[in-house]
């Protein structure tokens, strides 16, 4: 408005330059005479002056009569209940049970390798086997010498039920098949142990050891890793504080800084012993794995929700003041014949998610809060509202 008035009283001026005004002022110009020209600037200056005096003795008039002009501007919202979730920030690793070294059961030659590294391989599925060192042929005469001892014990054993032969005969015969049977068997399973096998379905990993190479049992001596991703989890250490809350079947976002991925899951189980030196108890959340990306030991950000209000009160941190005995506060708008005043509200905050603060008393839904503002004004003050927003954004 200043600006209009301000254009209004130039354009009087260079209409009174001489009512003539432009046709003199022309007339100066076409002159060509240095000296004309520069009498009518200074007379033009002299006037234009004298109007921005005017100008603002019309403004500092409109400032003293206009009761408007002196009111605090502030933004409101309209606070309603919403939901609201509460998440606790933690950080873990991506673990499996499935993530083992295959070490051989005998000792001997590799004599043979049955995969390469990347394969996928089902349980049971031979992978390597190990030079015997000739058990395999002591297995054909233990089978061989078993068939013997098994015929001649049915042999006698028919005798026995005609009441042919003595008991003693019987009983040696049955024995004898008997301790063969057992032999054959130790021998396969002796031989079995030359065949590596995978212990569960999964990926094989890594080939340690060469075909050729001399294995044997214990440390040292591993010949594959095979890993298993498709049941995966993340390992968390909660603290105790958050043992009521952190439980069975909360929900979880948990994302993966390396991939750029995150994914929503839930807590599977949660510890039942609190470390002592750090006061902390395991929650075990399983990680889907459906394209294969995620990997054992790969660090996780985990949001566990915590805590959720299906009808909370929010509002903005920023306004949110404190004062001297420590309370918090913020400024409501209460409104009477059209006239706005602020009103403190003394607040009882809850919990916090992001920029936003829930109230658990204090506030009222429909309550409108100043937003924009609130920190120029005091309670009880008249105040003009430029612009009210119907609720809160989560």
């Amino acid at each position: 408005m200043k600006k209009a008035i301000y254009i209004s009283l130039i354009a009087a001026v260079l209409a009174s330059c001489g009512g003539s005004g432009s046709n003199s002022l022309d007339e100066v110009i076409a002159s060509k005479d240095v000296e004309a020209i520069r009498a009518k600037r200074n007379s033009v200056t002299e006037e234009l002056k004298t109007l921005e005096n005017q100008v603002k003795k019309l403004d500092e008039a409109i400032a003293e009569l206009d009761d408007n002009s002196k009111l605090p501007l502030v933004s409101t919202i309209t606070v309603n209940p919403k939901k609201f979730q509460h998440f606790l920030e933690l950080q873990g690793d991506v673990k499996t049970d499935q993530n083992v070294l295959v070490y051989p059961e005998m000792a001997g030659t590799l004599y043979r390798v049955y995969v390469e590294e990347g394969q996928r391989v089902s349980k049971g599925q031979l992978l390597a086997s190990i030079d015997d060192g000739g058990l395999s042929s002591q297995l054909a005469q233990l089978k061989t010498q078993a068939e013997l001892s098994k015929t001649t014990f049915e042999r006698q054993k028919r005798l026995w039920e005609q009441n042919i032969g003595s008991e003693i005969q019987y009983l040696q015969a049955k024995t004898n098949y008997e301790a063969q049977q057992n032999a054959v068997k130790q021998m396969e399973s002796q031989i079995e142990k030359s065949s590596i096998r995978a212990p569960f379905s999964g990926i094989v990993d890594d080939v340690i050891k060469d075909q050729g190479t001399v294995v044997s049992p214990g440390p040292g001596s591993e010949v594959f890793r095979i890993v298993n991703l498709s049941d995966m989890y993340i390992d968390v250490e909660v603290p105790e504080a958050h043992l009521p809350n952190v439980t069975p079947g909360k929900l979880v976002d948990a994302y993966f800084p390396v991939l750029g991925e995150t994914i929503t899951t839930k807590v599977r189980q949660t510890g039942n012993f609190i470390n002592p030196s750090n006061r902390s108890f395991i929650a075990e959340i399983p990680v889907p794995n459906k394209n294969g990306h995620i990997k054992p030991n790969l660090t996780a950000q985990v949001k566990i929700n915590d805590y959720t209000n299906e009808n909370a009160i929010l509002i903005p941190q920023s306004i949110v003041s404190e004062n001297a005995e420590g309370e918090q506060y913020v400024y409501a708008i209460r409104e009477d014949n059209g006239e706005f005043t602020a009103k403190k509200l003394i607040i009882k905050p809850g919990k916090k998610q992001g920029d936003y603060l829930e109230v658990l008393e204090g506030i009222s839904a429909g309550n409108q809060v100043i937003v924009e503002g609130a920190r120029s004004i005091r309670d009880g003050q008249t105040v003009k509202v430029l612009d009210t927003t119907t609720t809160a954004k989560n």
